[in-house]
Order: structure tokens, then C-alpha cells, then sequence
């Protein structure tokens, strides 16, 4: 009876809040874990963590993921509705803990963003989840998930579409050569007319590539859950936001002390971002302020974000970048091919 029940509480992740009285600070090891490469006929499982989905929604997915040549498996809380929220804090943790510990999935797609993967991250099983290393993808709120498993279950994380994206022949085309060929692929824009790249400041770095939402990675800073920022490049996306709080989110990652310590800086698409209704800098202003002054390779326009087409950035992997060029070389496989 003894073992059922500490096999419950494990798969729920009341275990992992038991153990919260030991310090947060805790790390797993050290060494970081790729979650092995996918293939044909392999299972991903769909969950929703954060906003609420509908059954046209779930349809709509499965059909998107089949195509991919992936089986798929649903959550067992995905249609849930608890406000505005997919179900419970609990509930949602328990898909989440539960797809890593079913070994017949192979990756695990969130349905879609929102808000509230940030109210589950004390619930997760974080020992749970690095002993089950696999691919985790998504972006927007998936940001904190993809963070959080990064940083306390030391394992590459892949922000990319989910599973209500738009899985067209560009994305799709990332997704597979880095997640089913374990391609070191390097990310650069195809159309410059269309998504035109803007260089903040001319170079090439090396690092550790980190980074998602500005607004979701903000609203994590002074938590446990985020990763070490030291020589790391960072990546950021955002969207209907005014320029004002874009210069209002850089500042604080600048009075947090995490600007100081990147080696260099991507800003993907500000989507649907304007200049409010007061007098304002552009954002380009905003980000020549902000980043300039610390000498670092840096950029504007790069794929990532709330657009239709999308690169599969694997967080966690050492990259190097070339400003002037808008390129994201992978330096490694991100992920096994065991």
C-alpha cells in the first residue's frame, strides 16, 4: 500500500511539493540531457497548461500532428475549464508530470498559450521529469515550462510551435530536421524583403541560446525557475505590447542584473507592437538604448515569435550567432539519437 501510494503522489506531483521544504536552490546534476530524437510513428502527447481549448481545437491539432508522422495522446485534463484557466493548478501540473512519465510518448506539444503554465511550476516533478528526458516545445506562456525544466530538471527544452499553430512547409521543415534528423541546422532568415533583419550591433558570440516571451520571462525573474544567464545568448519575442513596456520589461531584466550577463542578444518579432498613444522612442530606440552599452552582438527580426513561420530553437544548446548575417548556428545536436 505504501509503494501505490508514493507511486500516486510521484505521477500527480504532490510528491514534488513535499519536497519543497529542502532548499529550491537545489540543483540536479550538472550535466545537461538531451531528450532523444523522434521518429516516424513515435506518440506525442498534447496537453494544455495554460488557456482553454476546445474540442474543434484538440481535432484541429491531431490532424496537424498526424501529419508529422506522429501518433498522438491526449491529456487527461485538456478539455478541462476552471475560469479562464484549463483546469486546475493541480490538474494541469498532473498531465504535464504525467506525459514525462509515460514512456510510450515521445514528445509533448502544449495546445496552445495563454496564461498559467506560471502557477504550476511548484507542482512539477522535476526529478521525475529528468529521468524521463523528451522533447518539450512551444512558446509564449510555454516559455515558463520551457525555462523551468531547463533550469531545475537540466534538460535541452525546444520553443517552436504548438499545437494549434500554423504547421506550414518552413516551420515544419525546422521542427524535423533539428527534432527527427538531430540536424546542428544554423537558423537564418530566407526572405529578407518579408522579415527584414535589423542589426542593433555588428559581431559574432558564442553561448548557451536561452530566452522565449519578454513579458513571460520577466514575470519569472527573482524565481527559482529560471537558468544560469552567464555568456548565454538571449532570445526574446513579444507581441501587442506598446513600445513602452518593452522598454519597461528590458529594464527590469537590466536591474536584475541578467543584460550584464549575456554575451549576445536576439530580438525576434515584436508583433502587433505599437507606439501607444503618447509621444514614444521606437522600438529600435528602446532597443539601442538598452543593449548598446553592453558591447554585445545584437539584432532585430529574426523568426521567433507570434508569426505563422518558425524556427525550433533548442534552449539550452550552445550556439554562435553572427549579427550582421541574422544567423543562429547550432554548435551541437539538440537532441540524442538513442
Amino acid at each position: 500500500m505504501l509503494i501505490k501510494r508514493r507511486q500516486f503522489l510521484t505521477t500527480c506531483g504532490i510528491a514534488t511539493l513535499a519536497t519543497q521544504i529542502s532548499p529550491l536552490t537545489a540543483e540536479p546534476a550538472n550535466t545537461i540531457r538531451k531528450p532523444p530524437r523522434l521518429q516516424a510513428g513515435d506518440t506525442a502527447g498534447l496537453i494544455s497548461p495554460a488557456g482553454i481549448v476546445d474540442a474543434k481545437d484538440i481535432e484541429a491539432a491531431q490532424k496537424s500532428i498526424s501529419q508529422l508522422g506522429l501518433k498522438v495522446k491526449l491529456g487527461k485534463h485538456i478539455l478541462d475549464r476552471y475560469g479562464y484557466l484549463a483546469g486546475k493548478d493541480s490538474d494541469r501540473a498532473q498531465d504535464v508530470n504525467l506525459m514525462f512519465s509515460d514512456r510510450t510518448i515521445k514528445a509533448i506539444i502544449p495546445m496552445r498559450g495563454g496564461w498559467g503554465c506560471n502557477r504550476i511550476l511548484p507542482l512539477l516533478n522535476y526529478s521525475l521529469i529528468r529521468s524521463h528526458p523528451k522533447i518539450i516545445i512551444g512558446y509564449s506562456d510555454i516559455t515558463t515550462l520551457l525555462l523551468a525544466i531547463n533550469a531545475r530538471s537540466q534538460m535541452i527544452t525546444f520553443h517552436g510551435p504548438v499545437a494549434t499553430s500554423t504547421w506550414n512547409q518552413f516551420t515544419v521543415d525546422y521542427f524535423k530536421r533539428i527534432l527527427f534528423n538531430a540536424e546542428a541546422v544554423t537558423m537564418q532568415n530566407l526572405n529578407p524583403s518579408e522579415v527584414r533583419v535589423e542589426i542593433i550591433a555588428p559581431g559574432k558570440a558564442r553561448g548557451k541560446l536561452v530566452g522565449g516571451n519578454l513579458s513571460v520571462l520577466s514575470a519569472m525573474v527573482g524565481s527559482p525557475y529560471l537558468p544560469s544567464w552567464n555568456k548565454s545568448i538571449l532570445f526574446v519575442e513579444e507581441v501587442g505590447e506598446d513600445v513602452y513596456r518593452i522598454d519597461r520589461m528590458l529594464t527590469q531584466l537590466k536591474t536584475a542584473g541578467i543584460l550584464n550577463q549575456i554575451a549576445g542578444f536576439i530580438f525576434g518579432q515584436c508583433t502587433k507592437c505599437s507606439l501607444g498613444d503618447e509621444p514614444s522612442f521606437t522600438l529600435m530606440q528602446v532597443l539601442q538604448q538598452h543593449i548598446l552599452p553592453l558591447g554585445i552582438p545584437a539584432w532585430y527580426g529574426s523568426i521567433i515569435g507570434h508569426i505563422k513561420d518558425k524556427f525550433t530553437l533548442p534552449i539550452g544548446v550552445e550556439v554562435e550567432i553572427n549579427a550582421e548575417l541574422g544567423t543562429i548556428r547550432m554548435l551541437e545536436a539538440a537532441v540524442s539519437l538513442v
